[in-house]
């Protein structure tokens, strides 16, 4: 049994280590979900991330009592992990997001504990588990000894492969991970300089001494969803026909909405016309922006857009619409939760992306893919498609990136990522554009991308 008072003059001994836990779980899990923490201690990391329902399972009943003085707040179960189940703590809903922070190296089964998890989860749910970089066993240990580290028990040091390996038997997906601290004493300057800045670097990285991982139920139901198309058309009368001839039948029911922004050609008139004339299967509606920009127009047509999934068709016509079904499948059966088109896969033409675009192209996908944690090949593909109720999770944490997309496009990556969504890509055939010129000014732009990449780091990276 572990006293409480001990606990605690470790835990402030070694603040610097367990604030930076608390950050990143901050970033992890956003406030106001059902959070369930199995082995939560003394509450503290559960009670920061103010969860709107908060469930504490800590084995020690005196740990579980203090915790609950502590925090009235939260819901503190005095129980073992290894037997819990929703009905013997009270729990008759599931929870978005269940944590499991050092404590899988404690556990006597961690791929049973994994295992009974699943009774608690909706499909949608995260599993966030944290546990200590094996490199650091002989360091810890020493501090044990000398008294710097609450005494442990007997402990099974995992390696990252070890616990993705227990993770995918236990019915889970791995969609991120990293490493963080490098220094897990206070040490005025030192410790911030290391724990937010140099822990993310590469190489630096895999010293850290909090390995992490974020993962979901890897059984996902197919379903049946609607479609809404949102189409940004700018100067671009000459495609508009053509996007409606050539788009499928999407899901239980497909909607387009065109979004008209400022043309000087008859782009209006021409989509005024064909949705008045058109009498297929496809639902066809129409808006005007008041304000400016692609992202402006993006956004316009999702908050008007009733289908379940949300996506966006250039109206260039450079992803062709015969490629929207698969698309609409990898969302439908539960491969992604966002998906990515890719312009990198197949062969395309100089006129449709000259050889310097591609490199750039190439380039920031690199730089995203190490910025979000997920591996992207292409960010810069304007398909991109959404679950409307992500994206209403998405806009209204918004404000945590603030208003720096001119595109729409790395509003929603960013905001994927910060949900912790499993984003896939999907090749497309690139077309080079029948109608019309780009509307991309590529210095400007590319100026926009790397001032983007400096937010991602900020706020995704090197988190304060």
């Amino acid at each position: 049994m572990s006293n409480p008072n001990q606990q605690l003059r470790f835990h402030r001994r070694n603040r610097a280590y367990y604030a930076d836990l608390e950050r990143l779980h901050q970033l992890l899990v956003a406030p106001g979900l059902r959070v369930l923490e199995i082995g939560c201690g003394l509450g503290d990391l559960l009670a920061q991330l103010q969860p709107g329902h908060g469930v504490g399972v800590e084995l020690d009943p005196e740990l579980a009592a203090v915790a609950q003085q502590r925090h009235p707040q939260l819901r503190i179960v005095a129980a073992d992990a290894e037997t819990i189940t929703p009905a013997s703590l009270g729990e008759t809903q599931p929870f978005d997001v269940i944590l499991l922070p050092n404590t899988l190296n404690t556990l006597q089964d961690v791929q049973g504990v994994l295992e009974r998890l699943e009774a608690f989860c909706h499909p949608r749910t995260r599993l966030v588990v944290s546990f200590h970089n094996w490199l650091w066993q002989p360091l810890l240990k020493a501090a044990e000894g000398l008294g710097q580290r609450q005494p442990q028990p007997p402990e099974s040091w995992l390696t990252p492969n070890d616990v993705r390996n227990l993770l995918d038997l236990a019915g889970w997906e791995v969609l991120k991970q990293g490493q963080r601290c490098l220094v897990p004493r206070r040490i005025p300057v030192l410790s911030p300089l290391a724990n937010r800045w140099l822990s993310q670097l590469p190489l630096l990285e895999r010293l850290g001494l909090t390995h992490w991982m974020v993962a979901r139920p890897a059984r996902q139901q197919p379903q049946n969803p609607s479609v809404s198309v949102v189409i940004p058309a700018r100067n671009e009368a000459g495609n508009i026909a053509a996007a409606i001839e050539r788009l499928p039948e999407l899901g239980r029911f497909t909607e387009v909405l065109f979004v008209e922004g400022h043309s000087s050609d008859h782009t209006w008139p021409e989509i005024e016309r064909i949705c008045a004339s058109y009498q297929g299967p496809l639902r066809l509606r129409k808006f005007r922006q008041s304000g400016k920009g692609k992202a402006d127009a993006v956004w316009l047509g999702f908050e008007q857009a009733e289908g379940d999934i949300l996506m966006i068709l250039d109206a260039d016509l450079t992803v062709r619409p015969e490629d929207l079904p698969r698309f609409a499948e990898a969302m439908a059966e539960g491969r992604g939760e966002f998906v990515n088109g890719c312009r990198l896969v197949y062969p395309r033409s100089w006129a449709a992306m000259p050889p310097l675009n591609t490199a750039a192209n190439r380039f920031f996908a690199a730089v995203f893919s190490w910025l979000l944690r997920q591996r992207l090949k292409d960010t810069l593909c304007g398909t991109k498609v959404i679950w409307r109720d992500d994206y209403q999770r998405l806009k209204a944490g918004r404000s945590y990136f603030g208003d720096f997309d001119p595109f729409g496009d790395f509003d929603l990556l960013f905001g994927a990522s910060k949900l912790n969504l499993k984003i896939v890509e999907v090749p497309v055939r690139y077309q080079e554009r029948s109608y019309g010129s780009s509307n991309i000014a590529h210095v400007k732009e590319g100026l926009i991308l790397a001032r983007m990449c400096l937010v991602a780091a900020r706020k995704l990276r090197f988190i304060p």
